[in-house]
């Protein structure tokens, strides 16, 4: 192995070396967020990925595996267009390992490349449980046939297989993630059984009754849902392929194909190697370095900045990859310093498919008289009480949960109320308070709100957030619509929204064609 060339000690870099591990969806935005300082030769970059594939959005794979976008669609950077820009971009490339000492990381193949500072955006990988027929070894998991997971687009081209084919599928875990490939692909014709540990899907997140309406509402759509099950391994057939999971009460659930959607795991194997603290991931301070090092970075879902694990969700993600390149821009090119990161906000969940809608965010275990009785007996020493509002229409799947202290909204559960889940939402992200007759917002989602165009102007001013995963205001939007963007993958290359969960799609799409309805009239 030929150790990379050194500069001599104690002279300058001619231009510093930037070596982004992870070319995922954080990885990407990092790039482009120094794509400019690159060009005009401030510093050098390159980003390595283990994939074959140059970044894609991966929240959308359930998507490309029921026939409802295209991979080009979903694609995040162009190797390219970065090349022409002067990024060096490998992909294919497996890292061995980093040599802190040298300050270089090592590839598969035994060549090195040389960095200045080092940045770990290595992201997660599928957890796999430890079930009777699977490899229970987390970093190098064997799957049967008839067994995938929902991270790329080889496991996107197995369940679109068993979509095609219109077989069985079983996905085991009441997560979002499962939850939304479950319902598109019973929409597209598959059988489709969710099997999960807790008396209710979303168990960790979502409060009884609305778990309970949820249920209600997966069957509505065709989703068979297997609750308080409890999975010990897999059945197959006579060539080793996936034919039932078996559960302990000695039932089994038939399938074609197995889709495990049991959450991720930070991938630290690089950072553990290199010697770097790992919690449940790469351990970083409050500028997201290393900690206890000078020249490593962690961003995205390797990266723990705080006692949380975590969250797996990509705006946080983009949030780390905007803010570190702005430190890095500021410190190496002098421009200024951004604000501090702060600690992340607590995230609202959103659970988005044809037929079933559903936001969730904060406290939301209390039940109206429970949080009235316990909290108001305390007396007026302690903080403000808290109060829950509740409504709930099982036979229609409609369920709205307020919790709020001295009228803010700490937490709050809509299901099949679309309008009120938005203003909850953007009520919820900017700590306003709600309005004092909380059946206002029961009836955003009534024939009459409907009519006068849906939620209040709060959430339709140009100021509004409309895509929460890039952080793109509803007037960007609306100023690019004008400037000739005429699709929604138009919108997204110009200001990226729409590049994350794709929740924001429908909403772009309504900007598009209210802005041409208007010029046609």
């Amino acid at each position: 192995m030929t150790a990379p060339a050194q500069r001599p000690a104690g002279s300058a870099p001619a231009r510093p070396r930037i070596v982004v591990v992870g070319f995922g969806p954080v990885a990407a935005r990092f790039v482009d967020e120094l794509r400019p300082a690159v060009a005009a030769g401030a510093l050098e970059l390159t980003v390595v990925g283990e994939e074959e594939l140059p970044a894609y959005n991966r929240v959308l794979i359930a998507d490309l595996g029921v026939g409802r976008t295209a991979l080009g669609a979903m694609a995040l950077a162009d190797p390219e267009e970065l090349a022409r820009d002067g990024v060096r971009v490998l992909t294919g490339t497996r890292v061995a390992r980093v040599d802190r000492s040298r300050r270089a990381v090592r590839l598969a193949d035994g060549t090195g490349l040389a960095y200045d500072r080092l940045v770990l955006a290595t992201g997660a990988r599928a957890v796999v449980p430890n079930l009777t027929g699977l490899n229970p070894d987390p970093l190098h998991p064997v799957l049967p046939p008839g067994v995938t997971a929902l991270r790329d687009v080889h496991d996107a081209a197995r369940l679109a297989s068993a979509v095609e084919g219109r077989r069985r599928i079983v996905v085991l875990g009441g997560g979002v993630l499962g939850l939304e490939a479950a319902l598109a692909a019973s929409e597209e014709g598959a059988t489709v059984t969710v099997v999960h540990h807790g008396d209710r899907p979303l168990g960790r997140t979502i409060d009884a009754a609305g778990g309970a309406t949820l249920a209600a509402a997966l069957r509505r759509q065709g989703v068979r849902v297997a609750g308080n099950a409890r999975s010990t391994g897999l059945e197959t057939g006579p060539e080793g392929a996936f034919r039932a999971l078996l559960l302990d009460d000695g039932s089994a659930i038939d399938g074609d194909l197995l889709v495990l959607a049991c959450g991720a795991r930070p991938r630290t194997e690089l950072a553990e190697g290199a010697g770097l603290a790992v919690g449940a991931g790469v351990l970083v301070d409050e500028g997201l370095r290393a900690l206890h090092t000078e020249h490593v970075f962690a961003i995205g879902d390797c990266a723990q900045p705080g006692e949380k694990a975590p969250s797996g969700l990509l705006a946080p993600g983009w949030r780390h990859a905007d803010w570190l390149a702005a430190r890095f821009r500021s410190e190496l090119l002098g421009e200024p310093a951004p604000a501090p990161l702060g600690p992340e906000r607590a995230p609202v969940i959103l659970l988005k498919a044809r037929g079933v809608n559903l936001a969730l965010a904060g406290a939301v275990a209390a039940d109206p008289w429970d949080a009235f009785s316990l909290e108001n007996a305390a007396g007026e020493s302690g903080p403000p009480p808290l109060q829950v509002s509740l409504w709930s229409d099982p036979e229609h799947g409609a369920y709205v949960k307020m919790a709020t202290r001295a009228g803010v909204l700490v937490g709050f559960v809509a299901l099949g109320m679309p309008r009120a889940a938005a203003e909850l939402t953007l009520l919820f992200e900017s700590g306003a308070e709600l309005p004092a007759d909380r059946s206002v917002i029961l009836r955003l989602d009534g024939p009459e709100a409907a009519l006068a165009g849906g939620p209040s102007a709060a959430g339709t001013g140009p100021e509004a957030t409309l895509c929460r995963c890039a952080g793109v205001s509803r007037g960007e939007v609306q100023e690019a619509v004008g400037n000739g963007c005429s699709t929604v993958e138009d919108i997204s290359r110009k200001t990226r929204a729409g590049t994350g969960c794709g929740g924001c799609r429908d909403g772009l799409r309504e900007l598009i064609e209210a802005h041409f309805a208007a010029a046609a009239a």
